[in-house]
């Protein structure tokens, strides 16, 4: 075994080899890492393109959720509208029979 492949063995925590197979220097663990920045950037998506995606999709969100409101807002009054009227035909006819009663008259509606 040589003395270069003695030292790579059994190097020190931390210390970056290059390809050479020595230690690399500051200025070559800057570059390297630059290096790695600028590579990682490269394929990272553009700030204000992810935006305008976002933006786009909290937009479709926002007017789904807007549609989903006024369905059930819709199914609430429908609903609401069927419960009084059918509250309001027994009152009318609870009202009809009691008038009815007092005169000794039938009821409308009944035969």
């Amino acid at each position: 075994m040589t003395l270069q492949r003695l030292i790579i063995t059994f190097k020190p925590e931390g210390v970056k080899i290059c390809e050479e197979g020595r230690p690399m220097d500051i200025g070559e663990r800057a570059e390297a890492e630059l290096a790695r920045m600028i590579e990682r950037r490269s394929r990272q998506k553009d700030p204000k393109e992810a935006s305008e995606e976002w933006q786009e999709s909290a937009r479709r969100h926002e007017e789904q959720q807007r549609l989903q409101s006024r369905y059930e807002w819709h199914l609430y009054h429908t609903a609401q509208a069927e419960r009084v009227r059918r509250t309001l035909e027994d009152l009318v006819s609870h009202h009809e029979e009691q008038a009815a009663k007092l005169m000794d008259v039938q009821p409308t509606g009944t035969a």
